[in-house]
């Protein structure tokens, strides 16, 4: 299975460098000779340089030399074979785990992970819709592909409708 290393954005300068979307936690799919495959397309590119420019993730290619090179990548998702990583997990293999809390009680089933500027969130669909579960070491200390449970810690009222916050209380 392949996974989106980057999406390809704008140009930068004129000789084929281009912006980075970058979409994976793993700085070596971005080292430079790394191999990376074009989805939809039979091209692989091959890592030349990549640099931090303003924020911004400038990469190069040895594939793409010119602005035209770069302005025709443009939108591309660059692709690398999933790796397994320890204490990582890819949203497919999370989505379909039985969520449960920690004394073993059914709150529904995660349906995906979305994410999040300061954290991931976990999605778990429930009967009454889906819940966003920062996806945590403290709200979630055990994710167990093989045995398909994923333990949710949950704190009052992310779950429970009825519960009342100590604001509401006063």
């Amino acid at each position: 299975m392949q996974l989106t290393a980057a999406i390809v954005g704008p140009a930068h300068g004129l000789r084929g460098e281009v912006i980075l979307d970058v979409r994976s936690d793993d700085p070596e799919v971005l080292a430079p000779g790394a191999s990376l495959d074009v989805a939809g397309d039979r091209r692989t590119l091959t890592v030349r340089a990549v640099r931090v420019h303003r924020d911004r993730v400038l990469a190069s290619f040895e594939e793409c030399v010119t602005r035209e090179d770069a302005e025709a990548l443009r939108g591309s998702r660059l692709l690398v074979d999933a790796h397994p990583e320890e204490d990582a997990w890819y949203p497919h293999e999370l989505k379909g785990l039985e969520a449960r809390t920690p004394n073993g009680d059914v709150l529904g089933t995660v349906s995906g992970l979305t994410p999040g500027a300061a954290q991931d969130l976990l999605l778990v669909a429930t009967g009454r819709g889906t819940v966003m579960v920062p996806f945590v070491t403290a709200l979630v200390p055990t994710v167990d592909v093989e045995r398909g449970v994923v333990v949710i810690d949950a704190p009052p009222g992310l779950f429970d409708d009825e519960a009342v916050s100590e604001r509401e209380d006063r």
